[in-house]
């Protein structure tokens, strides 16, 4: 026999009665049924339950047991009775009877339980993560990451495409957030940096003629942490393609996006119509670019009807230039105490409020607007805005104005509270929509002109589009939308040298600099480069959604705090004085 288990806790079953056996695991609980112990062991792979009564040689030691203490039993295998059996198990039909016991591994007095899935304080958990991954819905959820990455590889590799890696160590890059910098001690004065993705490198393996990537990549960026992005690392799926147009990722992505949805999504279903939004489109019907399709609600421009209105405060906000009215429909929201509860959720968004008219039925049984917005508008604007919005007796709309830039985003925001205060969102299904046609350019705070995406995407036609209004130029840039959040980013590369300068150069990059930080890519493009493109999928995310959490924290191993710390490894931390010799490098005070 094995010196520790011959079986696991989670493999005994009603033929195994009568053996001899031995196990090893957790104490996951212990309950004294007045001289008979019933302790359920637990490990990797599940839980038994072994008893000891006062004529059990074990009974003294299994009496003194913590919780979490590691243990070997010896034990013989009993049937429970019929009217004990627990469904619930795997081994709900047996139970062990503890012969011997010896510790393994004695635990103190645990700063966390694991038995059960209460509620603590995420910064104990993550101090103490090593005991957190030990409760059962974090486990299960490591093991659903392990599992759909192993699907990931698999339906890639069947769909035809390679797995290469990647350097780790490289060169700064601009792709939309901070680098983490290396300093080389090697190079005194110079840095590395951890890649925010591998962005050039697979686009260099496209132009040696490697015709179709993937690999599940770590990606190194720092950023500001939110309930769906770590702030230091990710994993995503990166692939990249050879003579493609967007149509083609697209038909490459889907079988394996949806297929592993399918397979891991927990029955709920998954729409296989994806459509193509565009970018513009998206902001206006969902005030995102990441919209979640399962609610039904679409925003619409209904600024004719209070231009020139007797409502003022809108009709004076339209003879602005570039100001519009937008409303969102509620359906089934018509009574003021909805109302009230949307002006509240607008005024923790930073607003005075949303204008709203309900519709309910008169002393006459005919349907009637109410609100403020319909006393000032009157019956026939109102009955207009109802039509064009579809609504009727018992719905209401929301009204929100001004340059669609400053309101989009809280507008976004109403609609998805909207939908789930209604319960009008489908809660079992994944829903997905392509957003396309991103700008290639933005405008800054300062007034420059900068890239608004990937800056390594081509413009939709190409040079010339360049020569023209650079606000303008649409880029061969597109997301993947998933019930609300961006599950794919990707493009068509601009893979002409020619075109790449000139399209940093409207970012503010002359030659020299291009030739600087992206010499590698600009020299192997002057020797024959395929048209190419490609996506990354992040992986944390996909997993996020599958397990059904509502924080990127709960798939991931050993993840960061809010503050981007590790409490558990005790990171950052400041370097010794010896490290810092020989990195040549002094560390600044706070302060200065």
């Amino acid at each position: 026999m094995n010196a520790y288990r011959s079986h696991t806790c989670g493999q005994l079953t009603a033929q195994d009665a009568g053996n001899e056996i031995r196990l090893s695991g957790w104490v996951h609980r212990v309950r004294d049924h007045g001289g008979v112990l019933f302790i359920d062991l637990r490990d990797h792979y599940g839980i038994t339950q072994v008893i000891a009564d006062s004529d059990s040689p074990a009974f003294a030691a299994l009496e003194r047991l913590r919780a979490e203490t590691v243990i070997r039993i010896d034990g013989r295998v009993k049937l429970r009775d019929a009217s004990l059996v627990n469904p619930k198990l795997p081994t709900g039909e047996i139970e062990v009877y503890a012969t011997a016991v010896e510790v393994l591994g004695p635990a103190d007095e645990l700063p966390l339980p694991v038995f059960g899935d209460q509620d603590y304080p995420e910064e104990t958990r993550l101090a103490y993560r090593f005991l957190d991954l030990r409760r059962e819905s974090l486990h299960n959820n490591m093991m659903l990451r392990s599992k759909v990455i192993r699907s990931i590889r698999n339906r890639m590799w069947d769909s035809g495409f390679t797995e290469f890696q990647t350097p780790i160590i490289t060169a700064s890059s601009p792709e939309g957030a901070r680098d983490f910098l290396v300093p080389s001690r090697l190079h005194p004065g110079k840095f590395y940096a951890l890649p925010q993705a591998p962005q050039q490198f697979k686009q260099l393996i496209m132009v040696a003629g490697f015709d179709r990537y993937f690999q599940i990549a770590p990606c190194f960026r720092d950023e500001d942490p939110r309930a769906d992005r770590s702030p230091t690392d990710f994993y995503q799926l990166d692939v990249e393609m050879s003579f493609v147009e967007q149509k083609d990722v697209f038909a490459a992505v889907q079988p394996v996006i949806q297929g592993l949805f399918e397979e891991f999504g927990g029955g709920r279903r998954v729409d296989a119509d994806w459509p193509l939004i565009p970018y513009v489109e998206s902001l206006r019907k969902y005030g995102t670019d990441k919209p979640d399709l399962r609610n039904p609600i679409e925003m619409q421009d209904v600024s004719n009807h209070f231009r020139g209105s007797g409502f003022g405060i809108f009709a004076k906000l339209l003879e602005q230039d570039g100001t519009e009215v937008r409303a969102i429909p509620a359906p089934t929201g018509g009574s003021r105490k909805f109302a009230d509860r949307m002006n509240a959720f607008a005024q923790g968004q930073g607003l005075p409020g949303m204008g709203y008219i309900f519709w309910r039925k008169d002393e006459g049984g005919a349907t009637e607007a109410a609100g403020p917005i319909a006393k000032a508008l009157g019956p026939d604007k109102t009955e207009a805005i109802r039509t064009q919005l579809g609504l009727g007796e018992g719905d209401a709309a929301f009204f929100l104005g001004g340059k669609p830039s400053d309101f989009e985003a809280v507008a976004g925001r109403a609609r998805t509270e909207i939908g789930r205060e209604l319960k009008l969102i489908d809660e079992k299904q994944f829903k997905f929509a392509w957003i396309v046609d991103f700008p290639m350019y933005e405008r800054t705070d300062d007034g420059k002109i900068d890239f608004s995406h990937n800056p390594f995407s081509m413009p939709q036609g190409g040079l010339e589009a360049l020569n023209g209004d650079p606000l303008k130029v649409h880029a061969y840039q597109y997301d993947l939308a998933c019930n609300g959040y961006e599950l794919i980013s990707g493009g068509i590369r601009n893979h002409t040298p020619e075109i790449m300068f000139k399209a940093f150069e409207i970012a503010g990059y002359p030659a020299s600099e291009v030739e600087k930080r992206f010499g590698g890519m600009v020299k192997a493009f002057r020797y024959g480069a395929p048209p190419h493109g490609g996506c990354a999928a992040g992986i944390d995310r996909i997993v996020m959604l599958l397990a059904d959490e509502q924080n990127i924290r709960e798939v991931i191993m050993f993840p960061m705090n809010q503050r981007a710390e590790d409490t558990m490894m005790g990171a950052p931390s400041e370097p010794t004085n010896e490290q810092m010799r020989d990195l040549r490098l002094r560390a600044l005070p706070k302060d200065a």
